[in-house]
C-alpha cells in the first residue's frame, strides 16, 4: 500500500476521532444521547430480570373502592397505615418506606397516636420527608441587595411520628423533565442520604458488622465502630453519623472501594453469602456519585404491586393463621400511590415521564422509581454510563479505525465494512447494557462518525493526496482558535515559531451551583443566559489588554502575556478580575427574581508554553503549563473558604494599590510545592471600612494559628465570626483551631494546609 494511502488515512482516522470527541463536549449532543440513546437501550434490550427482594404495596382506585375511601392517598385515615404497618411487621418485611408526606397533623389525631404506635414497634419504618426550597436575600454591608440563594430543607414529618420512625429522607424527582436519574445524597440539602439509600442501610443492617470490620482492614485510620442497633446506623438527625462517616471517607479516597473489595474476597468463606451481597450492595452506595441514572426493569408496576386493601383482607390466601403474610418476609416495602390506569393517574398526579411511559400516558408512579432505585442498589446494577476519559477513548479510537480503514479501501469495500461495523458495535454496546448496565457511546460512533468516515473517504480516495491535505484543514480550521493564539503571542514572536515560552498571569472563573441551575432550564434558555453572561465578563478582559483562552460550560480562562516578567500583566490581571466581579453582580442584579450566577475567581502567575498540541495534519495551539492548572485549583479553593476572588501571593507581590489579606499557604491535591494564597478585596483608594478592620484583625488570629497559640486563636477567629458571620476564611480557620486546641498536632506540624480533592 503506498505510503501516502496510509498517511491519508491516519490523517483521516484522525479528523474523525477528533470530531467525536469534540462533539462530546457539545452540550446538544449530551442531550440527544440521554434523549434518545437511553430509550433505545433499554426497549432493545431482553427483558431484565427482577429483583425479588422488593414488593410495591399500592395505594390505588382498586383499594379506595375496595375500602370506601376517597381516590386522593393523603385523605386516608392513618389508623389503616398504623394496621397496615403492623401486618407487615408481623409478616418478616425487613424495612419499610413510606413514600407518603406526613408533615401536616391528620383530621383525628388519635390515628397519629395509633400510627405511631405502630411504627414504633416495628422498629424498621422509614418516611419520606418533604424537600422545602427556600430563597434567602442577600445583602452587602451597605444593606444592598447583591443577589438570592436558593437553600434545600428537609422538612420531617410530624414529631410523633419523627420520633417513632427509624429514619426519613428525602425523595425529590423532576417533574418538568424525564426521570433518567435520582439523587443519592442530595449535596443541596446537607448531603442527606435519599429514601432508597437510608431504605438499603435499614436493609442491610445485619451485614453492617462484617463490612465495618473489612473498611476498617482497608483503611486502619478509620475510627468507625459496627453499630449495635439500626437506629444507632442512621438518624436523620444525626449528619455525623455512621452513614456520613463511611460515605466521606469512601469520597475522599476513591481507591478505598477496591480495597474493601478485594478484603471482602480474601475473607472467603468468613462471611455467609447473603452478607456478601449486602456489602457489595454497600460498597456500591458509597462509592456512588450524587447522582445515579436509573436502571429500569420494565413499564409501571414490572415490580412486584400489591393492592393496599389485598394487604390488609383477612382472607389473603397467601396469610397463614398467625395473621401473617409470607410474601413479605425478609422484602423491602415500598408503600405510595400507584396508578393501574391512565384516568386514575390523572386524578392523583403521583407520577413521572419515563423512558417506560406509555403511549396512552401512564407514567411510573414515585414510588415504583423509588423501590428501582433501591432494587438498583441492592443488586448493585444502575445505569453506567462509561467515565468520559474512556468515552473520547471510544470515540477516538472507532473514529481512528473507521477513518483509516476507509480512506485505505476502495469506497465499495469501505462501505460494506462500514455495513457490518455499525451493527456490530451496536449490539456490543446493547449486550454491555443488559448485562452490567454500561452505557457505551451510540450516537456520536453510529451517527456522525460512521458516515463522516465513509464519506471522507469517497471523497479523499479520488483527490490528490496535498488537496486532501488542503480541504481537511480548510473544513475544520474553524475549530482551531488561531485569531485568539494570534493576539496571545503576537507581542512574543510569529506564530509560526517553535513552542514559546512566556511569562503570564492566568484567570480562572467558576460559577456556583450551576450544575442545579442547568437542572431547572432548558437548553435554548440556559444557552441564552450564559451567552449574556459571557458578554459581561469578556468586555473587562478585552479592555485590559487580556485574552479569553477558553470556555467550557460555566468556566472561563483568560491569560494576560508578555515576553518577559511584568507588573503591568499582573496588575491588569488584578484589574480585571475585580471590574469582572461587580459585572457579574450588576448582571445579576438586572435580573431580580431570576437565579444568580455567583461567580468564583482564582489568579495566578507565572511561566507557560504558548505551543502547538496535536498530531498529524490538526493541530490546536493552547496555553499549557503548571501556571494554568493552578489558577483553576485557586479558583476551587474558595469552595472550602466561602470566598470569592482568590489569588496567588506572587501575583498582587508589590502592587500596593489593592487591598488584600493573606488566607494561609495550601498544598493542593497531587502537587509538590504549597503556593501562598491571598483574598483580593477591592482598591486601596476606595476601601471599605469594615473590610479593613476584618483583614487586620484576621491577620493577627492567623499569625496565633501558625504560631500555634490556640487558644489565643479560637478567640481571635470566634470574635471575627461574631462580627462578621458571613467571613467564610474566619469560619475555616476557628473549626481548624477548635479541634487543634482539643488534640494539639505533633512538634513537626506545618501550617500548611493539605487539600485531599481538587
Amino acid at each position: 500500500m503506498p505510503m501516502k494511502h496510509m498517511t491519508g488515512g491516519l490523517a483521516l482516522g484522525l479528523v474523525v476521532g477528533l470530531l467525536g470527541a469534540v462533539a462530546t463536549y457539545v452540550p446538544r449532543i449530551s442531550e440527544l444521547e440521554q434523549d434518545f440513546e437511553l430509550p433505545w437501550l433499554f426497549h432493545l434490550r431482553p427483558t431484565s430480570l427482577v429483583t425479588p427482594e422488593v414488593i410495591v404495596v399500592a395505594i390505588d382506585e382498586q383499594s379506595a373502592q375496595s375500602l370506601g375511601l376517597a381516590s386522593k392517598p393523603s385523605e386516608w385515615p392513618r389508623e389503616l397505615h398504623a394496621r397496615l404497618t403492623d401486618r407487615l411487621a408481623r409478616s418478616g418485611a425487613k424495612v419499610i418506606a413510606f413514600d407518603l408526606t406526613f408533615d401536616a397533623p391528620s383530621r383525628t389525631p388519635p390515628n397519629d397516636v395509633d400510627f405511631a404506635s405502630a411504627i414504633n414497634a416495628a422498629g424498621n419504618v422509614v418516611l419520606v420527608a418533604a424537600l422545602r426550597k427556600e430563597t434567602v436575600q442577600q445583602k452587602s454591608d451597605s444593606g444592598r441587595h447583591r443577589g438570592e440563594i436558593v437553600i434545600e430543607k428537609v422538612t420531617p414529618p410530624i414529631p410523633i411520628l419523627e420520633d417513632a420512625a427509624l429514619a426519613y429522607a428525602p425523595f425529590p424527582l423532576p417533574k418538568e423533565s424525564r426521570v433518567d436519574t435520582y439523587w443519592t445524597f442530595k449535596t443541596g440539602a446537607g448531603d442527606s442520604p435519599t429514601l432508597p439509600v437510608v431504605a438499603l442501610q435499614v436493609y442491610a443492617f445485619d451485614a453492617y458488622r462484617d463490612f465495618v470490620s473489612l473498611v476498617r482492614r482497608a483503611d486502619p485510620s478509620l475510627a468507625v465502630a459496627p453499630p449495635a442497633t439500626p437506629r444507632e446506623l442512621i438518624s436523620s438527625a444525626n449528619s455525623d453519623g455512621i452513614v456520613a462517616t463511611l460515605r466521606d471517607a469512601f469520597l475522599r479516597d476513591p481507591r478505598l472501594a477496591d480495597r474493601v473489595s478485594k478484603v471482602l474476597e480474601e475473607a472467603g468463606d468468613r462471611i455467609t453469602p447473603n452478607n456478601r451481597r449486602l456489602i457489595r450492595s454497600l460498597i456500591g452506595v458509597f462509592r456512588s456519585p450524587e447522582v445515579a441514572y436509573l436502571n429500569f426493569y420494565g413499564p409501571p408496576r414490572t415490580l412486584a404491586t400489591i393492592p393496599y386493601h389485598e394487604v390488609l383482607s383477612a382472607d389473603s390466601s397467601a396469610k397463614a393463621s398467625s395473621g401473617t403474610d409470607r410474601r413479605f418476609e425478609g422484602k423491602a416495602v415500598f408503600i405510595g400511590f400507584s396508578a393501574f390506569s391512565q384516568p386514575e393517574q390523572d386524578r392523583v398526579r403521583d407520577d413521572y415521564r419515563t423512558v417506560f411511559s406509555q403511549r396512552d400516558g401512564l407514567d411510573i408512579s414515585g414510588v415504583e422509581i423509588a423501590a428501582t432505585a433501591f432494587a438498583n442498589l441492592l443488586d448493585d446494577r444502575a445505569v453506567r454510563p462509561v467515565p468520559f476519559p474512556a468515552h473520547l477513548a471510544i470515540v477516538g479510537f472507532w473514529g481512528l479505525a473507521l477513518g483509516a480503514a476507509c480512506r485505505m479501501l476502495r469506497p465499495s469495500v469501505a462501505a460494506v465494512l462500514v455495513l457490518f461495523l455499525a451493527p456490530a458495535y451496536l449490539f456490543v454496546g446493547v449486550r454491555q447494557f443488559a448485562a452490567a448496565g454500561i452505557w457505551l457511546p451510540l450516537l456520536v460512533p453510529l451517527a456522525l462518525q460512521a458516515p463522516l468516515a465513509l464519506f471522507g473517504g469517497a471523497l479523499l480516495h479520488y483527490r490528490d493526496a496535498r488537496r486532501e491535505r488542503k480541504s481537511i484543514r480548510e473544513a475544520f480550521g474553524r475549530f482551531v482558535p488561531e485569531k485568539i493564539v494570534d493576539r496571545l503571542v503576537e507581542s512574543v514572536s510569529p506564530v509560526d515559531a517553535a513552542d514559546q515560552l512566556v511569562y503570564g498571569a492566568c484567570l480562572a472563573t467558576d460559577v456556583e451551583k450551576y450544575t442545579q441551575l442547568a437542572e431547572t432550564m432548558g437548553p435554548r434558555e440556559l444557552a441564552v443566559l450564559m451567552n449574556e453572561y459571557y458578554s459581561e465578563l469578556f468586555k473587562p478582559v478585552v479592555r485590559l489588554g487580556g485574552v479569553v483562552n477558553e470556555v467550557v460550560g460555566d468556566a472561563m480562562l483568560a491569560i494576560w502575556a508578555a515576553s518577559s516578567e511584568q507588573a503591568s500583566i499582573r496588575r491588569h490581571a488584578c484589574e480585571a478580575t475585580l471590574e469582572i466581579f461587580e459585572a457579574a453582580e450588576r448582571f445579576n442584579r438586572a435580573r431580580p427574581g431570576k437565579p444568580a450566577l455567583r461567580t468564583r475567581f482564582g489568579l495566578h502567575s507565572g511561566q507557560l508554553l504558548i505551543g502547538s498540541i496535536g498530531a498529524s495534519s490538526h493541530y490546536e495551539y493552547q496555553a499549557v503549563g503548571d501556571m494554568v492548572n493552578t489558577a483553576s485549583r485557586i479558583e476551587g479553593l474558595s469552595k472550602y473558604l466561602g470566598t470569592w476572588i482568590l489569588a496567588s501571593e506572587a501575583t498582587v507581590e508589590g502592587l500596593q494599590e489593592f487591598l488584600t489579606r493573606p488566607v494561609g499557604s495550601f498544598l493542593f491535591a497531587g502537587k509538590s510545592a504549597p503556593v501562598s494564597v491571598v483574598e483580593l478585596g477591592g482598591s486601596v483608594q476606595h476601601p471599605d471600612p469594615r473590610l479593613v478592620t476584618l483583614y487586620d484583625r484576621f491577620a493577627r488570629a492567623l499569625e496565633d494559628y501558625r504560631a500555634r497559640r490556640w487558644q489565643e486563636a479560637v478567640r481571635g477567629f470566634s470574635e471575627l465570626v461574631t462580627a462578621h458571620s458571613n467571613d467564610g476564611p474566619s469560619r475555616f480557620y476557628l473549626r481548624r483551631c477548635e479541634r487543634y486546641a482539643r488534640r494539639p498536632p505533633g512538634p513537626l506540624w506545618d501550617p500548611t494546609i493539605r487539600l485531599e480533592h481538587k
